[in-house]
């Protein structure tokens, strides 16, 4: 019965059977020849093998059951068709045999032309053509050359050698300038290159050929560049790949054919216009291998107006019916024209935006379809300012692109250097192994920070898009050696003073100053661009956009921000609260000493002087953010990190005292200091003394946060302005620990607001598995959740996320285990279970109960989508993130079935 079913399987469509609704099965090529068919356009007639059949042939290595009838029968129909039969010695149907996958994938598979010719057919094919020997022994070296290539994997740059021998011979650059003496000779050439590296002769029965090209097809959907770009592009890897069958229409026949490209508008800036090339006497493969050079295509309309006003006409119906900018493959045949491909076509950033827009001021599409027509990477691509490549820049190294922008500057090795330089307006690189809290000032100093070490989550990376900062991590070919203030990187030596330049998107590093160009969208989100006045497209591309976002979403968008400068340029960009306020960024800098005597203090009495003595510190940096923030709600995590993380290495500290020791000196503080670091040093300090337990283990640590959030709160509310403050417990496994911190954070707000009207909520930062479990019974002493899915993810996958990125990530990306990084994009079946989890019980238990999420994938464009589904009430992000989560928050809120936006 199986057998049977699979037989009766349907694996064969004409083009007149499908639809461009059916890219699943026919591919995007298939489906779009199909539609433009069904539209009573010029489409050579063929038919579409399935992504189906694809998909069984690479499961089991072989062709399901019932294909190769089904084929046989469709190329019967297309033969009756044109009147020909395939590879006929005296009246040759030829055909082309080309990929095409759901999701456009050009360039990475394969595609044969000419199949069906052979010793006997090629002198039909001259007949049929006029008796043009030159075209027919053209036409049958490219099907040599292609086939050899593609089906058998003979090396390309042999055939290209041979062919370069007899141009030489001839004494021309030009292959127009061999005769067809000179190409039957070069079939010869190929067929002995052919021969040598297969052991066989080229293959003569033209069923034969047919049936190995489309193999070749099939196998071409896993090879190495299919994959790269699948997983570039977040293609799925299952998908398999159409196969299309096209009955040849030729642009080599002489000065009144050719063949070219077209877009009905500019994909780079989304103008409208005439855009395409076109190669006169010339088969497809030329125009894409810059074999020779191309015309624009206006000059089409001198060559052959009737067919350049056909296509033109063409081209508009197929705007208006896909609703999109179209990208058009055709080829004219003795002034016939014949459209061979279409496609929605790809584009730039901006011109997805300056598109959707034209598209919509046209009647074509709404808003929620222009809003669906773009996305969040795009959008982060236009924020971040990025080189002006107008010359050849070599890269020397490559890392991890894990902050987008461009930045030139000198390269500095430490913090204090890299300030220094700073202020007396140096651009600096800070190049470091990694970083850490201690590099805080160096990291806002500097233009872009470099490391050799790290992910997209590390230290570096995290820190730096939350400043907006361009950084490069994980670029593991540089040799930093910081004491001697140099880094190698192959036969290249950059000495501290030197100047790099370092991509944040593409994560590569250049020697040298490459000039960098400004975002204008940033400035427009700046306010520093009026999108009513300017005449910019993009800007007011954006602004309209955005604009309908912000209507549409139900999520709203906070910030990740520590300073008041960082509040302010997030609520320039959209920021309706801060999600997440860092306290330890505050220990840092000038503040490391009171922290080391709160560290030492030996009793009771010297450990209220040192929080006695930050206390007014901390007021301080909450007033200024409460201030700029002002009526917004403001997040304030309770120190989280370890102690120990504010105090020096251990290794560092050792070596310092035994070497003091040495000189007779002093050492009585820093031995107390060593001692207390080896006390408190542990082995895995991200589960150990940190969070809540810091909290409950040092006394009067929360309760000096505490008091100093509440006073800045009231100082805030009596000087005129509006504070909101909500304070964040991190790292809450069970509900005791929450009950006990907040009944000591009670009692000290009401001592503390007494009848200014200041409110303060207390809840919890959702990061441990457990917590996520028990939401229940957490909620009730919770008035909100805000889930850390940074954390959440290293402790439900058992990551480190400081060490797996550079470790063994990259073979999991390579075997398919992963699609993309789960610190990237939130794994929506394992740790986004635990936020689901966590989302209904908490809200069961409390009704009323806020949930946010305030982790990296807070402004991840895919993540922001999964939570608005949960039913979160906010993400927070970094600040340069905002505009970016407020577009997907409102895409999300839009999104039917079956739109994409690829």
């Amino acid at each position: 019965m199986a057998a049977h079913d699979s037989v009766e399987r349907k694996y064969v469509y004409d083009f007149a059977e499908g639809n461009k609704d059916l890219k699943d099965l026919l591919g995007g090529k298939g489906a779009n020849l199909a539609e433009m068919t069904n539209l009573g356009l010029p489409v050579p007639p063929g038919f579409t093998i399935t992504t189906e059949a694809c998909k069984a042939y690479l499961t089991t290595g072989r062709e399901p059951d019932g294909l190769a009838a089904q084929i046989e029968a469709h190329l019967e129909s297309l033969e009756r068709e044109m009147g020909r039969r395939l590879g006929d010695p005296d009246d040759p149907l030829l055909v082309s045999v080309r990929s095409g996958a759901k999701f456009s994938m050009p360039g990475m598979m394969e595609t044969v032309l000419n199949v069906g010719l052979n010793d006997r057919s090629v002198v039909g094919l001259s007949a049929q053509a006029g008796r043009n020997d030159r075209f027919a022994w053209d036409s049958y070296r490219r099907l040599i050359q292609m086939f050899g290539k593609t089906v058998c994997e003979v090396p390309g740059e042999e055939f290209e050698h041979a062919l370069d021998e007899i141009k030489r011979a001839k004494g021309t650059h030009n292959d127009l300038d061999l005769d067809a003496d000179d190409l039957r000779g070069l079939v010869d050439a190929y067929k002995k290159i052919f021969a040598k590296h297969t052991g066989r002769e080229f293959p003569q029965e033209p069923r034969e050929q047919l049936d190995l090209a489309i193999r070749a097809v099939f196998d071409s959907w896993n090879a190495e560049r299919a994959v790269l770009y699948r997983r570039q592009e977040r293609i799925p890897a299952d998908l398999g790949t159409a196969v299309n069958v096209v009955a040849m229409v030729f642009g080599n026949l002489g000065p009144d054919s050719g063949t070219g490209v077209a877009f009905t508008r500019d994909p780079g800036s989304g103008a409208q216009g005439i855009y395409g090339d076109y190669l006169a006497n010339a088969q497809g493969e030329d125009v894409v291998a810059g074999i020779r050079n191309t015309v624009p295509l206006q000059e089409l309309e001198q060559l052959d107006k009737t067919s350049y006003d056909q296509l033109l006409g063409i081209m508009a119906r197929l705007e208006e019916h896909y609703k999109d900018l179209c990208d058009i493959e055709f080829t004219i045949e003795r002034g016939k024209l014949w459209m061979l491909q279409t496609r929605v076509g790809k584009r730039t950033a901006a011109a997805a935006f300056v598109i959707a827009g034209q598209l919509v001021d046209e009647g074509l599409i709404d808003l929620d379809e222009a809003l669906h027509r773009v996305n969040g990477a795009q959008l982060a691509q236009l924020m971040f300012p990025r080189f002006q490549l107008d010359h050849e820049f070599e890269a020397v190294a490559k890392g991890i692109g894990a902050s987008p922008g461009a930045a030139s500057g000198k390269v500095v090795f430490t913090s204090a250097r890299a300030v220094e330089l700073a202020a007396e307006g140096e651009a600096v690189i800070l190049v470091r192994r990694e970083t850490n809290p201690d590099d805080l000032n160096g990291m806002i100093a500097a233009k872009g920070i470099l490391t050799s070490r790290g992910g997209k989550t590390s230290h570096a990376a995290v820190v730096a898009r939350g400043m907006g900062k361009t950084c490069v991590s994980g670029a593991d070919e540089l040799d930093v050696n910081v004491p001697a203030k140099r880094f190698t990187v192959g036969d290249h030596v950059v000495n501290e003073g030197d100047v790099v330049s370092i991509d944040g998107t593409t994560g590569k590093v250049y020697l040298g100053e490459v000039p960098v160009m400004p975002s204008e969208v940033v400035q427009y989100f700046e306010g520093e661009l009026d999108p009513e006045t300017t005449d910019d497209a993009l800007v007011r591309a954006v602004h309209r956009i955005m604009t309908h976002a912000d209507a549409a979403r139900r999520l709203r968008v906070r910030t990740n921000a520590d300073t008041g400068a960082d509040a302010a340029r997030a609520r320039r960009f959209g920021a309706e609260g801060i999600g997440l306020c860092r306290t330890e960024h505050m220990f840092l800098g000038d503040r490391r000493e009171l922290v080391e005597r709160l560290i030492l203090a030996s009793g009771e009495r010297e450990r209220e002087d040192a929080l006695a003595a930050l206390l007014p510190l901390q007021r301080a940096d909450f007033v200024e953010i409460f201030r700029e923030m002002d009526g917004l709600p403001v997040t304030v995590r309770l120190i989280d990190p370890p102690l120990h993380e504010f105090l020096p290495p251990l290794e560092q500290l050792a070596v310092n005292v035994a070497v003091a020791q040495e000189r007779g000196e002093d050492v009585a503080k820093e031995e107390a200091l060593l001692a207390a670091v080896r006390r408190m040093h542990e082995e895995n300090p991200m589960l150990g003394l940190r969070g809540v337990r810091l909290g409950l283990v040092i006394p009067g640590l929360f309760a000096m946060q505490v008091r100093a959030i509440a006073e800045a709160a009231v100082a805030v509310v009596r000087d005129g302005g509006t504070a909101c403050p909500e304070i964040m417990v991190p790292l809450v496994g069970a509900v005791q620990e929450l009950e006990t911190v907040r009944a000591e954070a009670e009692r000290i707000i009401a001592e503390v607001v007494g009848d200014s009207g200041v409110e303060v909520l207390i809840g919890t930062m959702i990061e441990v598995p457990r917590a996520a479990l028990t939401a229940g019974q957490i909620a009730e002493a919770a008035e909100f959740f805000s889930f850390g899915t940074n954390d959440l993810t290293q402790m439900g996958w058992g990551f480190s996320r400081d060490d797996v990125e550079g470790a063994f990530f990259w073979r999991y990306l390579e075997l398919g285990i992963f699609g993309i990084s789960p610190f990237e994009s939130i794994d929506a079946d394992g740790v986004g279970r635990l936020v689901r989890i966590a989302a209904e019980e908490g809200r069961a238990a409390r009704p009323g109960l806020k949930l946010g999420v305030c982790g990296e994938h807070g402004g991840d464009p895919d993540s922001v989508h999964f939570f608005h589904e949960v039913g979160l009430d906010y993400v927070s992000c970094s600040p340069f993130r905002v505009p970016v989560a407020r577009l997907e928050a409102g895409r999300a809120a839009i999104t039917t079935t079956g739109s994409d936006s690829r």
